[in-house]
């Protein structure tokens, strides 16, 4: 059985939440199990936010806030530096051998307390560079959820890239219903395109980079889930 069981905190406008649909639709498009919970707090930029996604190649009966995670994605340096976090410290629960995938394009001062409790858990800390990878491949920072979910699928291999951008293109073609907050950001995305597929393609650049990125960095965490064969109708 292969499971991961994710908490995402960053901070408001950096499509957090966002992320966390498209990680899991992507998981059930590929045929996949996965269920998420997201936290808003107060729904505005710079606030703290979080959401909680469980992904495997199996059922899943659980729902709810992420105690004990085995993963976690942290959008922003400031969830770690400045405590813009509903959990604290930022790896409150993490398990053994459990993975940190953060946005920074250089390792992060931590505290010697920090440092010690994360090599007692033999925690695996990648840094991803995934607003420069926004702006530099996408043209926006407001990509960088885009990179952190194709750093994190690049390193699980839990689902293919056929069903990542199936479920970009349902997020961007209103398969995914967005907050009033997210709906207002899009619009100030979309003026930069010509067309929505245009929108797509650039976003899907920015996960596949992070995604080969994280190959390259020999962060794959295992060999790829097989994809179950379709019944026949």
């Amino acid at each position: 059985m292969k499971r991961y069981n994710v908490r995402m905190a960053g901070i408001g406008g950096q499509g957090v939440v966002t992320a966390s649909h498209i990680m899991g639709n992507a998981v059930i498009i590929g045929e996949g199990f996965a269920t998420l919970v997201p936290f808003f707090g107060s729904e505005k930029r710079m606030a703290p936010v979080e959401s909680y996604v469980r992904i495997s190649d199996q059922k899943i009966f659980e729902i709810g806030e992420i105690v004990y995670p085995n993963v976690l994605m942290i959008f922003h340096s400031q969830v770690i530096t400045h405590g813009k976090s509903y959990t604290m410290p930022f790896y409150q629960g993490l398990k053994e051998n459990g993975i940190i995938l953060i946005n920074s394009d250089r390792p992060i001062d931590l505290s010697k307390e920090d440092q010690e409790e994360l090599e007692k858990l033999n925690a695996r800390v990648r840094y991803l560079p995934a607003s420069k990878m926004a702006v530099e491949i996408g043209q926006t920072e407001l990509a960088t959820n885009m990179a952190m979910v194709g750093g994190m699928l690049g390193m699980i291999r839990i689902v293919g890239t056929d069903a990542i951008r199936e479920s970009v293109v349902d997020r961007f073609t209103g398969g995914i219903v967005t907050s009033g907050g997210t709906a207002s950001l899009d619009s100030a995305i979309e003026k930069k395109f010509k067309k929505k597929m245009d929108l797509i393609d650039k976003n899907m650049d920015v996960v596949m980079a992070a995604f080969k990125y994280a190959e390259d960095q020999g962060w794959v965490d295992d060999e790829p889930v097989k994809a179950k064969k379709k019944k026949a109708s």
